[in-house]
């Protein structure tokens, strides 16, 4: 009777995970992964350099960003506060006034052109200043540069 009622009994369901075929996915992947990684040839960042240029400008306008990203202009020693939207407007006109008043040259002159140099506080965000070099740009002033400070 006893092996009667070891044949009538049903098979308990195992509730352990089989690692074994975990294990052999793991290995032939790491395999692979080690066969590949040498043939993966590391991407390179062409980055621009800084060079000299043919002649400085004869106006450098300074738009300087501060911490609460707020704008200011200097430009002959006073600093003007100024909106991101009139940005570019303040810059081409402060440009022209200072050229017209200084020389009398024509404000179309090529030849007498100005640049703008970004000086942004480290805490500012990143944000801040492509919108005021964005704003720059789509008012075609052509000579934008960031300032920055040299390493100790």
């Amino acid at each position: 009777m006893a092996s009667m009622s070891r044949g009538r009994r049903s098979r308990r369901t195992m509730n352990e995970i089989n690692m074994v075929p975990f294990i052999d996915v793991m290995l032939v992947l790491l395999i692979i992964f080690m066969v590949t990684a040498p043939l993966i040839t590391p991407s390179t960042i062409d980055l621009p350099t800084v060079g000299q240029a043919s002649r400085r400008p004869d106006k450098v306008i300074e738009v300087i960003v501060k911490k609460d990203a707020t704008l200011s202009i200097k430009a002959e020693k006073e600093n003007i506060p100024v909106r991101l939207e009139n940005l570019a407007q303040v810059v081409v006109d402060t440009a022209n006034a200072n050229r017209s008043t200084r020389d009398g040259t024509s404000n179309n002159d090529p030849e007498r052109a100005f640049a703008v140099v970004i000086s942004a506080d480290r805490a500012v965000k990143y944000d801040a200043v492509v919108q005021v070099m964005d704003a720059l740009k789509k008012a075609g002033i052509a000579r934008v540069a960031l300032s920055v400070a040299a390493s100790r």
